[in-house]
């Protein structure tokens, strides 16, 4: 779907989704405008929630923070960012190898919260000179080249969360954007009520 098409523009609802499937229970909160993403836990949460910064006013990086605190259990996330590494671009290719294990399976989860807001599903490995191509919900085999292996993990965990189910917060999450993108759709598409007085043909 083109994202022109799409119910859910205002990073700002992903956030009150966010609050409102998992605040009460996980004293976490959804931030954007950070300079780089990151996650902080709190030794403290109910004074100060732990907090998951995404990068700037980033739609897609909200929805990917947010499938990496899906994926983090209770350990990791008393550490800051889960315990992970993070190197600038220019990685070499072990630590690129590295670095793509760790993120298939957090943006085949973004995939599917992207699918839930009618969105197009944008891939990163994060250390190429452009983009990867979006990946769209048709055959895989008509999605890239065999030997990409990056995209193939990531659309391989996606076609397992297809027939097995997501992570249960993760699966929470996805209902709940779901929700409301067919809520904004039905209003959308809702004719305008009537002026009083006027006559039905």
């Amino acid at each position: 779907m083109a994202e022109s098409a799409a119910m859910l523009h205002d990073v700002r609802d992903v956030e009150r989704v966010f609050e409102a499937c998992f605040f009460a229970s996980f004293r976490t909160r959804l931030e954007g405008g950070a300079s780089e993403p990151l996650y902080l836990p709190s030794p403290a949460p109910a004074v100060r929630p732990h907090r998951i910064l995404y990068r700037e006013d980033f739609f897609a990086s909200a929805l990917h923070e947010v499938a990496h605190w899906c994926v983090a259990g209770a350990r990791r996330r008393r550490l800051e960012d889960y315990g992970y590494w993070y190197e600038p671009e220019g990685r070499s290719a072990a630590r690129q190898a590295a670095f793509e294990s760790v993120e298939s399976r957090p943006q085949a989860i973004e995939w599917a919260f992207a699918e839930a807001c009618g969105r197009d599903f944008h891939p990163s490995a994060d250390n190429l000179p452009a983009p990867l191509p979006a990946l769209l919900p048709v055959p895989l085999a008509a999605q890239r080249e065999p030997d990409d292996g990056f995209l193939e993990r990531i659309a391989a965990w996606r076609q397992r969360d297809r027939e097995h189910g997501l992570p249960p917060r993760a699966e929470i999450f996805r209902r709940a954007l779901e929700s409301l993108s067919e809520a904004r759709r039905s209003a959308k598409e809702s004719p305008p009520p009537r002026p009083p007085g006027s006559i039905s043909s």
